[in-house]
């Protein structure tokens, strides 16, 4: 984990928190990698080679949704926002709007 990505020393930093920063990091670099992948997929002639970027960018969006399933299970922010606003069809912006009166 890089050090420049911290805005705080790292000394000053609780365990959980450099926990928490190592899977947000982590998780921005899967969803980068899955949108390179579909870039690449669509750009690209070769059906073969389409499928297989498609099947790595699916891979890496697994990644990503692991990722959240841990911020979700080790941030009690995170647990409370998901929550509110996944599985659900209900309207997004309505639903912060009921999520805040509650």
């Amino acid at each position: 984990m890089s050090s420049e990505d911290l805005h705080a020393p790292r000394e000053r930093l609780s365990k959980e928190t450099l926990s928490l920063h190592q899977a947000i990091v982590s998780l921005i670099e899967e969803l980068e990698a899955a949108d390179w992948y579909r870039q690449r997929a669509d750009d690209c002639d070769d059906e073969g080679l389409k499928n297989i970027l498609l099947h790595n960018m699916r891979e890496e969006i697994e990644h990503a949704s692991m990722l959240i399933e841990w911020l979700r299970r080790n941030s009690d922010d995170f647990d409370h926002e998901l929550r509110d606003y996944l599985f659900t069809d209900k309207d997004i912006v309505a639903q912060e709007k009921i999520s805040k009166h509650e």
